[in-house]
């Protein structure tokens, strides 16, 4: 028998399915990246000016670069503005989390078009050279390079934000918990907590009020499965520590029993998984930022070969730098074509998730016969899970399973009873 059951952890007011899978402070970084396109055109237009009435190919390349940043800073502030603006379209299956992805891919192809320009015209130099008014070309340089360090400055303010916080669930890291219950008791404020600072996980209780013995207490934990376990404590130093270890996951409900079950207190404790490296990355960002961040690196390498032309009359260190920037530009583009295009071609963004998820699925027996991984957006991950059990379990189940992975914001489980 087959069971099928979709799930959206961003449910609508109406309880429908909401498929709004953007990055946190997505209007934020739209603002910003807006700003930094103004700073970028104009000095573009002064260094390319500048670079043909001067006679410095350094300077051109630079500006060259610079209108690739312009030009890119163009898709991700439109490719933001895009996707807020049809996130609700229903034309959009998945949403439209992955624009910013696409925006990227396009800018990488152009930049690579434009390192092989500035490559070229850099080997020219070397065979036919031009000469250059150094005290000129200078100071257009440094005026790049501080435009360049106050659109780091712009958009690093959202650099932070780059990731999402997908899912229902508060801010958390991975294998982070609620680590830490304050709960009223008979003795005064006891504290329950998972403790597992460079050591295996285990229990621990202190009090604040009546020192508890270590017969006082006991925890027994509830999992989701219905497994239960019993810890008994030993004194430590001004604490309570369970004698034994506590089995991942971390995700149950615990009762606290004081003085041979005189009182109880029950708690929750929930662990939640962030996606990892690629899935949780904000590539229309990532692309704005590591634009200006590589003009920077090149404005700096341009100011030290014009003053090496200056000073020591080495002319060719302005066509060297000149092809330097190519190979920077190039390799950058590399980059952001690997990683956005396995991106929008569905590739599996965060394999050690993967693998979690199927330890979680199969810890008591059951199989995982397929599993579908892919990024929605910045964050956002969607799934889609096929299980065969012996058990009587329906498609809920595993989605409670799989709801301490955070960054799974559309779930589809299928079930097959064996």
């Amino acid at each position: 028998m087959m069971h099928d059951s979709a799930n959206n952890r961003a449910h609508d007011l109406a309880g429908g399915h909401s498929h709004v899978f953007l990055g946190e402070g997505h209007a934020a970084n739209e603002r910003r990246t807006w700003m930094v396109i103004a700073l970028c055109a104009f000095m573009m237009a002064a260094e390319i000016v500048g670079g043909l009435v001067f006679g410095s190919i350094a300077l051109i390349a630079d500006g060259l670069h610079m209108s690739t940043h312009a030009s890119a800073l163009l898709l991700a502030a439109l490719a933001y503005h895009y996707a807020r603006r049809h996130a609700e379209d229903a034309r959009f299956s998945f949403g439209t989390g992955k624009l910013g992805d696409l925006a990227g891919f396009t800018s990488a192809i152009v930049l690579a078009m434009i390192a092989l320009v500035i490559g070229y015209e850099a080997a020219t130099r070397f065979i036919w050279p031009v000469a250059i008014a150094f005290n000129e070309a200078i100071p257009i340089a440094a005026l790049g390079l501080a435009v360049n360090v106050a659109s780091v400055l712009l958009l690093s303010g959202g650099a932070a934000h780059g990731h999402a916080h997908a899912g229902r669930f508060g801010p958390a890291h991975h294998h982070a918990h609620d680590q830490a219950h304050a709960i009223a008791t008979s003795a005064g404020p006891v504290t329950v907590e998972i403790f597992e600072d460079g050591v295996p996980p285990r229990l621990r209780l202190s009090s604040t009020g009546r020192q508890l013995a270590a017969g006082d207490a006991t925890v027994e934990t509830l999992r989701p499965d219905g497994t239960r376990q019993l810890f008994r404590f030993a004194a430590r130093d001004g604490y309570l520590e369970s004698l034994d270890e506590i089995p991942e996951p971390h995700a149950f409900t615990a009762r606290l029993s004081l003085y041979g079950g005189a009182e109880s207190h029950d708690i929750a404790f929930v662990e939640h998984e962030h996606a990892h490296g690629s899935a949780r990355r904000d590539n229309n960002m990532r692309a704005a930022l590591v634009h200006v961040l590589a003009d920077a690196a090149i404005s700096v390498l341009v100011i030290i070969g014009l003053s090496f032309g200056l000073w020591l009359g080495w002319a060719w260190m302005d066509p060297l730098v000149g092809l330097i920037g190519a190979i920077a530009i190039a390799a950058w583009s590399y980059s952001l074509i690997r990683d956005t295009g396995a991106i929008l071609l569905d590739m599996n963004p965060d394999r050690g998730m993967a693998d979690r998820m199927r330890a979680a699925i199969e810890a008591d027996g059951d199989r995982l016969t397929d599993l579908h991984l892919w990024r929605l957006g910045p964050g956002h991950l969607g799934a889609i899970v096929s299980v065969t059990t012996r058990r009587q379990r329906g498609a809920d189940y595993y989605q409670s399973l799989l709801r301490r992975f955070r960054a799974l914001s559309h779930v589809t489980v299928q079930v097959q009873q064996q």
